[in-house]
């Protein structure tokens, strides 16, 4: 029996996509992406969203579904994929859930309850003109239950916390947890050994390049301004340095790799602290057939 939902996980360059369209080839099944930046329509080559064909010839969803001058919460992209994922799941339908936003793929397999709170700039910027300490101080009066979790120095989630609070008026610890989703999940990581990993970036960082990512960048440049936070993001921030004249094509590829190996270490710490997931190493040659073998188990 399959799994209704299967999750591909891992960090950035392993292949997930890859494996994913085999599977669900195989298996009939569509694709759910876990990306924070494939959702932002025009962010294609740098995000390694997958192709129009690729998209074709299997359904994919939660792909370009906002503006780059928008914003998607971690809270509307959890309902969209639950509300996703239940419409299959009445079709009799498994779903493939696949990504390497570690944080996305936690809010669906865990059920996270997250305060449906926007962003409130302004409010923001109150508390972070009173600076760190004070607004830690404030927090820790209304909810020291929350502090326990945040350290003194962490701006982001003090911000955060204190926003819940003063749009709510009920503290941020209240409004958390897990509430885990009943049907079955099985888990699927793609690893590989350091130095495999440095090649399939380098590989994959030529290959954005082959594909146009130079003239992709200067085009959302040109078009939204250089100051889009998205361009500030892994692989756009180096080119776009290139694309205005600051460093060469070699730097802006070496700074690529070298960040995108960082990133990936990251991931992989993340994604190996869940003791859920099944690890199979990218470079086996019978890959699919573990996976499936994985999958069948079920």
């Amino acid at each position: 029996m399959t799994a209704p939902l299967i999750v591909i996980c891992g960090a950035t360059a392993t292949g997930k996509s890859g494996l994913a369209l085999k599977l669900a080839e195989k298996l009939d099944t569509v694709i759910l992406s876990a990306d924070s930046r494939q959702i932002y329509k025009e962010f294609d080559i740098g995000t390694a969203k997958p192709t129009p064909e690729e998209q074709q010839k299997i359904p994919h969803y939660l792909i370009d579904i906002c503006e780059p001058t928008e914003t998607l919460t971690l809270a509307e992209y959890q309902a969209q994929a639950q509300a996703l994922i239940a419409q299959f799941h009445a079709e009799q339908k498994s779903v493939l859930l696949v990504g390497g936003t570690g944080l996305y793929i936690k809010a669906i397999t865990k059920g996270l309850k997250i305060p449906r709170v926007a962003p409130q700039p302004d409010l923001r910027q109150q508390f972070t003109d009173l600076g760190q300490a004070y607004s830690y101080q404030l927090l820790q009066q209304v909810d020291p239950e929350a502090c326990q979790k945040i350290h003194p120095n962490d701006q982001v989630r003090t911000l955060r916390a204190l926003e819940v609070f003063y749009v709510t008026g009920e503290p941020i610890s209240r409004q958390q947890g897990e509430n885990p989703p009943t049907y079955p999940i099985l888990e699927i990581g793609l690893d590989c050994d350091p130095d495999h990993l440095d090649q399939r970036i380098r590989q994959r960082t030529q290959q954005m390049i082959d594909q146009g990512f130079v003239a992709e960048v200067e085009r959302l440049g040109k078009k939204y301004g250089w100051d889009l936070p998205l361009l500030n993001t892994l692989g756009y921030a180096e080119f776009r340095d290139y694309v205005r004249g600051q460093g060469t094509l070699e730097e802006a590829i070496a700074n690529t790799v070298l960040h995108t190996r960082q990133f990936a270490k990251r991931q992989r710490t993340w994604f190996r602290a869940n003791p859920d997931i099944h690890w199979l190493d990218n470079t086996a040659p019978d890959l699919l057939e573990q996976a499936l073998n994985l999958i069948t188990q079920q």
